[in-house]
């Protein structure tokens, strides 16, 4: 089980860590440099571990530890501090009636811990990095330990570019293609048919953005989802719903803006005006961090080198007209 079907978890660390290993019956050689060799160990040790306590290790895991134990690596050669994986990482979790769910790299470590500690966290950067699904598997776990009443997920409904009204069917109807990624979470953290029940029960509410002008949301977890997408004043109506034993989190991919050409994105205002307050947690998530299919990563870094240079483009285009 730790190995994986035709060694492709040996496989997957041997790429990852730049060492060779061999699998010998219930023994795994490692050979590279002495400090490559034991963050394989380290590796194999940790999902070893997870093996013992019943878990499944998937494809997803395996490429998740490698992150984890290079994260530890580059952040200690930079003397930069973090959690290592194998210590203070592995109390860091969220556990929710189907499965509980561990960090994959170090930046969803500090994300997880933000979203347990903090009242005000928001969570930036590209698709993938589990902005949005660990908000809300943290989101569940709470409603679950009775730290919060009801759970108020949200997002700007302007992703098609089509007005609610122009779609067919009631309200629900109207807004559930805008918010299948969070259903999508929901589901994967609560049995069959708990998510229906609770939001029968309004234990759990899906709404759009604009829904939320005038209330003051007490003893719940809010989720606004896509920030990129609001405007400056819906930013700020958002913010100011926060109410007492409440906690929010704003997510947002600042490259995937649909607001039309002209209107500044409510996210980069309010990080802007909020920079200076006490309180609120800004976690920055890089292509490093993306952890659906390792050519995801690649994408987002691809494209973001190439709008970088474009942008370096426009600026020497600019200058050389002044």
């Amino acid at each position: 089980m730790l190995f994986g079907q035709h060694d492709e978890n040996l496989a997957a660390v041997e790429s990852g860590m730049d060492v060779c290993i061999s699998g010998r019956g219930n023994r795994a050689v490692i050979e590279g440099e002495a400090a490559d060799c034991e963050q394989a160990r380290s590796v194999l040790q940790n999902l070893y571990d997870r093996l013992l306590l019943g878990e499944l290790v998937s494809t997803a895991d395996v490429h998740g530890v490698i992150r984890m134990e290079n994260g530890t690596k580059r952040s200690n050669a930079e003397k930069v501090s973090i959690k290592p994986p194998r210590t203070e990482f592995g109390q860091i979790e969220i556990n929710t009636k189907r499965r509980i769910i561990k960090p994959r790299t170090p930046t969803q470590a500090r994300y997880m811990e933000k979203l347990r500690s903090e009242q005000l966290i928001c969570g930036i950067g590209p698709a993938g990095t589990g902005k949005t699904y660990l908000a809300v598997a943290t989101a569940v776990s709470k409603l679950l330990q009775g730290e919060v009443e009801k759970i108020i997920l949200s997002r700007p409904a302007v992703e098609a570019g089509e007005q609610l009204g122009f779609l067919p069917g009631d309200l629900r109807e109207k807004v559930d293609p805008y918010l299948t990624p969070i259903y999508d979470a929901l589901h994967d953290t609560l049995p069959k048919g708990q998510v229906e029940k609770r939001l029968g029960t309004g234990q759990i509410e899906i709404a759009p953005l604009a829904f939320m002008r005038g209330r003051t949301l007490s003893n719940a977890f809010i989720l606004l989802d896509e920030a990129q997408n609001t405007t400056a004043m819906q930013m700020k109506m958002m913010l100011t719903r926060l109410g007492e034993n409440s906690r929010m989190v704003i997510a947002g991919d600042p490259s995937q803006i649909d607001l039309p050409a002209g209107e500044p994105s409510g996210l980069f205002h309010a990080l802007e005006v909020l920079k200076d307050l006490e309180g609120i947690s800004v976690i920055r998530f890089g292509p490093e961090d993306v952890v659906r299919h390792p050519l995801v990563g690649q994408i987002v870094e691809a494209y973001e080198v190439s709008e970088s240079k474009a942008h370096g483009k426009n600026k020497q285009r600019s200058e050389n007209k002044n």
